[in-house]
């Protein structure tokens, strides 16, 4: 589509959207792990218990208004908020950036707005829910079905054939890299969340997207990992989620990763 105007009205759609979704997502970073309703009842400050009004709950812009405290209160807001906003509203930018009109658009959306729940509260509380990793994975079946695009395809057929295969490379290489892992060191190196997480992973993305979210999700841990240990923040045997860098690995297969990916395997193949 040439026209600039419909072009700037849903670059501003998907980054204005993105915040409100990002929005919703606190809420289900914030509820999820503690098994309550994402829908009922309204939020409220969760020092005074006051309800927050529609005009204190503006994505990112309440946030600066409120300078950062509740109104009622006083309480201090986590400056999470906004940043998940931002990161959200960020991150649908760049999906709509690259894919546009793509119906492989507002799934990618999708995508990204359940890896985001999935880190922040694995930071929290060492979990990815299954709301997500299991949830996921009959998602990404649909989603195959009913957009043959997301795995190359032609057909339904061939897309949840890729999805399948998908699914079973995901949640099986990390299955078997926990199972070596708790040989070799007498205990689990793995959690069984960033297990399932894979897999739904895989099931919108593929075997190709599987393993190259496992090779630089395992080079963005070991940085991550080592520059905590160095900085003094985590011993040697400390835990750290896992789930984050799988996230991060996905959405940028997803932002450009796969161009990549080929890029090198042609070259590989002295293409």
């Amino acid at each position: 589509m040439n026209d600039p105007l419909l072009v700037a009205y849903f670059t501003l759609l998907a980054f204005l959207g993105g915040a409100c979704i990002g929005s919703f997502l606190n809420v289900c970073i914030h509820r999820i792990p503690r098994e309550e309703s994402i829908v009922h009842p309204r939020s409220r400050c969760p020092s005074c218990g006051t309800l927050i009004a529609w005009y204190d709950n503006i994505p990112v812009l309440s946030f600066f208004l409120l300078r950062g405290r509740c109104r009622h209160c006083s309480a201090r807001i986590s400056v999470r908020y906004p940043l998940v906003e931002l990161l959200t509203a960020g991150l649908f930018l760049a999906v709509w950036n690259r894919y546009a009109f793509d119906p492989r658009a507002l799934l990618f959306m999708a995508v990204v707005g359940g890896l985001i729940v999935a880190t922040f509260v694995d930071f929290d509380f060492m979990i990815i829910p299954d709301r997500i990793s299991l949830g996921g994975m009959p998602a990404g079946l649909l989603a195959s079905a009913l957009v043959p695009s997301l795995h190359g395809a032609q057909t339904a057929g061939e897309a949840l054939v890729a999805s399948l295969i998908g699914i079973v490379a995901g949640s099986g290489s990390l299955y078997l890299v926990a199972w070596l892992g708790r040989l070799a060191f007498k205990k689990d190196a793995m959690g069984m969340g960033d297990v399932k997480l894979l897999g739904a992973i895989g099931a919108f993305l593929g075997w190709p997207g599987v393993i190259f979210t496992v090779l630089l999700s395992s080079l963005l841990g070991s940085v991550a990992g080592v520059a905590l240990i160095l900085a003094g923040g985590k011993g040697w045997q400390s835990r750290i989620p896992y789930g984050p860098y799988i996230a991060a690995a996905a959405v940028i297969w997803i932002l450009g990763g796969d161009r990549w990916w080929y890029a090198y395997v042609n070259w590989l193949l002295g293409g």
